[in-house]
């Protein structure tokens, strides 16, 4: 009687051979090419026919090759291949958002700041999430690591921004077609809470000066950094305000600066003391010859004719750096006098707000703040009066100078 094992195994299929030693692929059963990776059987094509017989050339193994190839990244890190051509993954979003930034940019509507700290971060979703990861294949536990990476050595404010602009990419990806569906952050994927914000300010002190350290303060500091401290309080100006205040916005014959947030592009008009007007006259007597022409009409330049605040001149927007000589000539002030506490030039636009509230009278403190106002009532106000704007600075300059204003209503 003849062997039924030895029938079957004539009867069997003859499998291809690999095409050289260390080919990747092995045949399976099935008919089909394959190669287990994390544990799991993955497929690239046929080798037989479904009558049994072994294709021409192996089922063509360049073939099975050129798409393992091409999904062995994914498929080695634990993702979804890309299968579809028209799929975008994280290296196309992110380039076609920074292609839209930089667009932005080159018209002026975006700063050289702003889009760098857009170009970081999408370094970061790339470093992350991997160039190769399909948009459409994230999952919130995806998001969720990502904050916990993000969260590594950086305080809640920091944290908070890169979890701002992270969604506003991927609200780009679908407010531009690029997914036919929002991506879905979780619930793990949200900013530190107010709360959080609160406490980590609250380690951080005051951010204000007193009157008598700004006094200290003014009898301390050299020109040009004396009128910008003057700017800082008289008109709550933070640093990029003086940095790039024009000549064209001041005029010290009627004593007042009209001059839009760079920010916000909200118009600002301020009234201008007596002691200010003094300070900016010496800046603009001595000020030196701008380095390039687009800076001629700043009325600070450093002594080599630069802007005290300004981007670096790389080619590439995303690997510019921010420069603030501001920063550094105030902070050796404030060692000097030992006025400590993590407070900067910035925090004399804290004080301006909340000193200058005292005037009670929000609405003039906004406007010459250059914050914007989402009231109903400012919906129906046309314009705030020279007066009113005067009564606030006013307030201001008692609190610095209470004996100067004594001797002026004597």
């Amino acid at each position: 009687m003849a062997n039924p094992t030895k029938s079957s195994r004539r009867n069997k299929p003859q499998r291809p051979l690999k095409a050289y030693p260390t080919f990747p692929l092995t045949v399976h059963p099935s008919g089909r090419w394959c190669k287990r990776i994390r544990s799991r059987l993955h497929y690239f094509g046929y080798w037989r026919n479904a009558d049994g017989s072994i294709k021409p050339d192996g089922g063509d193994w360049k073939t099975a090759l050129e798409l393992y190839k091409s999904q062995a990244d994914d498929l080695h890190a634990g993702r979804t291949p890309r299968t579809d051509p028209d799929a975008v993954d994280v290296a196309d979003l992110v380039d076609r958002f920074l292609t839209s930034k930089r667009l932005r940019l080159d018209s002026g509507e975006l700063s050289a700041r702003t889009f760098r700290d857009y170009y970081k971060i999408c370094e970061k979703l790339v470093r992350l999430l991997g160039k190769r990861r399909l948009v459409d294949d994230l999952r919130s536990d995806d998001f969720e690591r990502m904050r916990a990476e993000l969260a590594k050595g950086v305080g809640p404010v920091t944290l908070s921004n890169d979890i701002g602009r992270i969604r506003s990419v991927f609200k780009y990806a679908y407010d531009a077609d690029l997914t036919d569906k929002p991506v879905r952050f979780g619930t793990s994927f949200d900013k530190p809470s107010k709360k959080t914000l609160r406490l980590e300010r609250a380690k951080s002190g005051t951010r204000m000066f007193e009157a008598e350290e700004l006094r200290r303060i003014f009898d301390a500091v050299p020109q040009p950094l004396k009128a910008m401290v003057l700017l800082g309080i008289n008109c709550g100006f933070g640093n990029t305000d003086v940095a790039t205040l024009p000549k064209s916005a001041v005029d010290l014959e009627r004593g007042w600066v009209t001059f839009p947030r760079p920010k916000t592009g909200i118009e600002r008009k301020c009234p201008l003391w007596p002691e200010t007007i003094e300070a900016l006259r010496e800046v603009i007597a001595q000020r030196p010859d701008p380095l390039e022409r687009a800076d001629a009409d700043y009325v600070f330049l450093t002594r080599f004719g630069r802007r005290f605040v300004r981007m670096t001149d790389e080619d590439d927007p995303g690997q510019r750096r921010a420069l603030d000589a501001i920063v550094g000539q105030f902070r050796k002030v404030l060692r000097k006098l030992d006025i400590n506490g993590k407070r900067n030039f910035y925090a004399i636009r804290h004080t301006f707000q909340t000193v200058a509230e005292e005037s009670r009278d929000l609405p003039a403190v906004k406007s010459i703040m250059g914050h914007a106002d989402n009231s109903m009532s400012a919906v129906y106000r046309e314009r705030i009066s020279d007066e009113r704007l005067q009564v606030v600075t006013a307030a201001v300059h008692e609190w610095l100078w209470p004996a100067k204003q004594e001797a002026s209503d004597q």
